[in-house]
C-alpha cells in the first residue's frame, strides 16, 4: 500500500485520541483536550531540540545550536500564543466538565518535569507523583544523570578555550546551581566581544524570558478560569503556580547585566 498523507501522519489514529469523559459530554472538553495535547507534542520538539543543542554545545557548534535555539524560541512562543486560544473557555465551560477530570493534572506532565530537569531545577513533587518503578519515574531519574543546557553551554565556553569553572550541583530543591562570580567575568568578556557566542548567551537569555513569559501566562489563565481554588488532582493550583514566577534558569546572564 502506497504511504500517503493519512498513513505517514497517523490521522485517523490521531482523531481517535480525544476522549472527552463529561457525561453529558461538554462542548469544550474537546477544546481542552486538543489543547493539553498540543503543548505535549511541543513539550516533546522542545526536548528533542534540546537533546539536539545539548549535543551542539559539548562539540563547540556554536552557529548550528545558534539554529537550533531559535528554533525552540519560536516553539515557545507558539505554546504560550495557545493561552489565547484557551481562554476563550469561560469559567463557567470549565466547570462544566471538571469533576469528570478526577486526579488528571497538568503537574503528571513527565515531559514538562523533563524539560525542568534539564533547566536544572529540583523539587521533590517531581518524583513523588509518579510510582517508583513507573516509566515516567524512571525517565525523569535518567534525566537526572544527563547534562543540563546549562553544563553543556559551560562546555562550549571551554571548547572554545573561555577559562571558566564548571557548575557545581549544590542545591536539591530550586536551581541547583547558584550565580558564580568567576562564570559572570567570563560571560561579561564574551559579550564585549560580539561573536557568536556572546548571540548565544542573549539566545539563552531569551528563552530563560520566554520560559517565564508561558509560566506567567499559565497562571494567569488559571487564575482567571478557577480563581484561587485548588488545582486538579489536589494540586495547589495559581498558589503554587505564582512562585514558579520570575525565577530564572540562567541567572549568571542575568546578573552580568548589572556591569554594564
Amino acid at each position: 500500500m502506497a504511504l500517503t498523507y493519512t498513513s505517514y501522519l497517523k490521522i485517523d489514529e490521531l482523531l481517535e485520541l480525544q476522549e472527552v469523559k463529561s457525561s453529558p459530554a461538554q462542548h469544550d472538553e474537546m477544546l481542552f483536550i486538543i489543547i493539553h495535547q498540543t503543548y505535549e507534542l511541543w513539550f516533546k520538539q522542545i526536548l528533542h531540540e534540546i537533546d539536539l543543542v545539548r549535543e551542539q554545545f559539548e562539540s563547540g557548534k556554536s552557529w548550528a545550536a545558534i539554529k537550533t535555539l531559535r528554533r525552540i524560541l519560536v516553539i515557545m512562543k507558539t505554546i504560550v500564543g495557545q493561552n489565547d486560544i484557551l481562554e476563550t473557555m469561560t469559567p463557567l465551560s470549565f466547570a462544566s466538565f471538571r469533576k469528570f477530570l478526577e486526579s488528571a493534572s497538568g503537574f503528571q506532565s513527565v515531559q514538562f518535569r523533563e524539560l525542568e530537569i534539564l533547566l536544572g531545577l529540583r523539587h521533590k513533587r517531581m518524583f513523588s507523583l509518579h510510582e517508583e518503578h513507573s516509566s515516567a519515574y524512571q525517565t525523569l531519574k535518567r534525566r537526572t544523570g544527563e547534562d543540563t543546557i546549562w553544563e553543556s553551554f559551560v562546555k562550549l565556553l571551554q571548547v572554545k578555550g573561555y577559562d571558566v569553572p564548571n557548575p557545581v550541583r549544590l542545591n536539591e530543591s530550586g536551581l541547583m546551581f547558584n550565580p558564580d562570580p568567576a562564570t559572570q567575568d567570563v560571560i561579561f568578556t564574551i559579550l564585549q566581544e560580539k561573536d557568536e557566542i556572546g548571540l548565544l548567551c542573549e539566545l539563552l537569555v531569551d528563552f530563560d524570558e520566554g520560559l517565564q513569559e508561558w509560566r506567567y501566562r499559565h497562571v494567569k489563565m488559571v487564575e482567571r478560569t478557577i480563581g484561587n481554588k485548588m488545582g486538579t488532582g489536589g494540586s495547589d493550583g495559581v498558589k503554587y503556580l505564582k512562585n514558579t514566577l520570575h525565577n530564572f534558569v540562567f541567572p549568571d546572564l542575568w546578573e552580568v547585566r548589572t556591569r554594564f
